[in-house]
């Protein structure tokens, strides 16, 4: 008993340690309740669109005015400044994306074509003083080139993307507004271009930080509220670091239910990277630890529960599925059904409950949530046709407000095992994600 009590504050302090940091891969395993893994031919769809990303860090950064003075051998010194510097007919050729084991993603943005317009303003004493301002513009073609390192920071999987690179194949100045543009461009030249290529590196590789950890809050806030309903909602903050292969990205996600200010506890996940493949888009693996305090949230919310009269009880003749992909998952559910009966002026009230032990194959087809159950004690069950129609539309109902319906699911699978359940698929680019991340950019 003494040892007991000696251990619990170091279970505490193990608990506590674990909601604030990360672990390596090994040793989170078995607090991992979701992991998900994206495939390189995941990567190369999602890629579609980077340069609609990447174009939105080139618009929504802000340039900087720049104030300093040169020394010229013939002028002497001269104060410039560079002043109102604005990107117009941005176009992006391609890009190309690269998984690399241990180091995080390679994307490769080429030709880049750009027009940087601003005001250039000059003064100088030389016999006399002379200030002047002309305005500028800059044509441009880039390459650029970021390797985002993927890490376990406040709680889900953030990118740095420090290491950015922009090299510049084209710039030519035009000079307006100035009586005497030869000369001026001709010494000028060098200085202004040099000074709006480290502008425009520094202010683009830091918006593409910004945008990355918008991006990163974007996508951990979605999947939150995709798996939030009401009072019922599942903490998917991550376990560990991301681990790259040049096939997969993989991100560990706890997975605890909560409900009611409870939050469920995994200790014991039977994770292992050896039960997910590789030849499918996304896969998503779940534990039976998740699952369960989920359906527990949910019976205990009152959902999916019909009441219906006596006319309308009828059993329902069990059938097998059909080659629909599917899920089997082991329920016990008490049924209660309340039904209600005249007889002359009084009104009889009868209650049947009933221990109902169920194998349900569960698929979503046309967007469609379909349920074919069939008793494991036939002799012991009463089934409802109503109530498992009644079910197939609350869920659908549920995964469209969700917003599952917009998205473009392919070739799914899903398969029960022991300990977990495993869901794969390949899909379309979910457009309208990206049309809403870009909306909250640029707001």
């Amino acid at each position: 008993m003494r040892r007991y009590a000696a251990s619990a504050p170091v279970l505490v302090l193990i608990l506590v340690q674990m909601g604030h940091a990360c672990l390596d891969s090994q040793s989170a395993y078995r607090f991992t309740g979701t992991v998900c893994r994206l495939t390189y031919p995941a990567a190369l769809v999602l890629n579609e669109k980077t340069t609609k990303v990447i174009e939105a860090a080139f618009q929504h950064a802000r340039y900087p005015s720049i104030e300093g003075e040169k020394s010229m051998s013939i002028f002497g010194k001269v104060d410039y400044g560079l002043h109102n510097l604005e990107i117009y007919n941005l176009s992006i050729g391609r890009s190309e994306v690269e998984l690399r084991p241990n180091e995080g993603v390679g994307i490769a943005i080429s030709n880049v074509s750009a027009v940087f317009k601003g005001r250039f303003t000059y003064a100088y004493s030389w016999l006399i003083s002379v200030s002047q301002s002309v305005d500028f513009e800059i044509e441009s073609h880039i390459d650029l080139a970021i390797n985002p390192r993927l890490y376990c920071g406040r709680g889900k999987v953030a990118a740095d993307t420090s290491d950015c690179h922009l090299i510049f194949h084209k710039l030519n100045l035009h000079l307006q507004g100035d009586r005497e543009p030869g000369w001026l461009k001709r010494i000028f030249t060098e200085f202004v271009s040099l000074t709006v290529q480290l502008v425009v590196k520094g202010q683009v590789c830091s918006e593409i930080n910004s945008v990355a950890n918008i991006l990163s809050d974007f996508i951990q806030e979605t999947a939150e509220n995709f798996l939030s309903d009401g009072g019922i909602g599942v903490d998917i903050s991550v376990t560990s670091a991301p681990v790259i292969t040049s096939n997969y990205i993989e991100s560990y996600h706890k997975g605890l239910t909560f409900y009611n200010n409870t939050k469920a506890v995994i200790t014991a996940s039977v994770f292992n990277p050896a039960q997910l493949g590789e030849e499918r888009m996304l896969y998503f693996w779940i534990s039976d630890e998740v699952m369960q305090p989920l359906m527990t949230a949910a019976h205990l919310d009152g959902r999916f529960v019909r009441y219906i009269s006596g006319q309308e009880l009828t059993v329902l003749e069990m059938t097998s599925g059909s080659g629909a992909s599917s899920l089997y998952v082991e329920m016990v559910r008490k049924a209660l059904i309340s039904f209600f009966r005249k007889q002359k002026e009084c009104v009889h009230k009868q209650v049947l409950a009933k221990d109902v032990e169920v194998s349900v194959r569960a698929s979503y087809e046309d967007k469609k949530f379909i349920l074919t159950a069939k008793p494991l004690r036939q002799c012991v069950c009463v089934y409802f046709s109503s109530f498992v129609l009644d079910l197939e539309h609350g869920i659908t109902t549920l995964l469209d407000r969700q917003g599952l319906n917009l998205f473009d699911i392919m070739n799914h699978d899903v398969i029960p095992q022991n300990g977990y359940v495993l869901i794969q698929m390949d899909f379309g680019f979910p457009h309208h994600l990206l049309v809403e991340f870009l909306r909250k950019t640029l707001e």
